[in-house]
């Protein structure tokens, strides 16, 4: 399985009305501070609708880029009941995923 699948598969693990950090993900799937790598592939995520890759976000508890705008990308994670507030996850410890 590639590099690419290997992520997107791991992400479908994250439930809807929680994130996870494109660290977390690089760890999940054995990659050494793979972050960017992951930010690169979920950049480029070709079923963004099937493939979660909004309820990915910086480990600093920022919001972060998406393909579409980081606008969307707010109201997606908001629409499943994330509370954001100046591009900030709040209740970080409680809606962030562990794998």
């Amino acid at each position: 399985m590639n590099l690419e699948k290997k992520i997107y598969k791991k992400l479908l693990e994250v439930p809807k009305g929680q994130i996870t950090t494109y660290g977390e993900l690089a760890k999940a799937v054995g990659l050494k501070n793979g972050q960017r790598t992951v930010g690169r592939i979920m950049n480029k995520n070709p079923y963004p609708v099937i493939i979660p890759c909004h309820r990915v976000v910086m480990s600093n508890g920022k919001v972060g880029g998406y393909a579409y705008g980081e606008h969307i990308k707010t109201k997606m994670l908001n629409d499943e009941g994330i509370k954001i507030e100046n591009g900030k996850i709040l209740d970080w410890e409680k809606t962030v995923y562990r794998f």
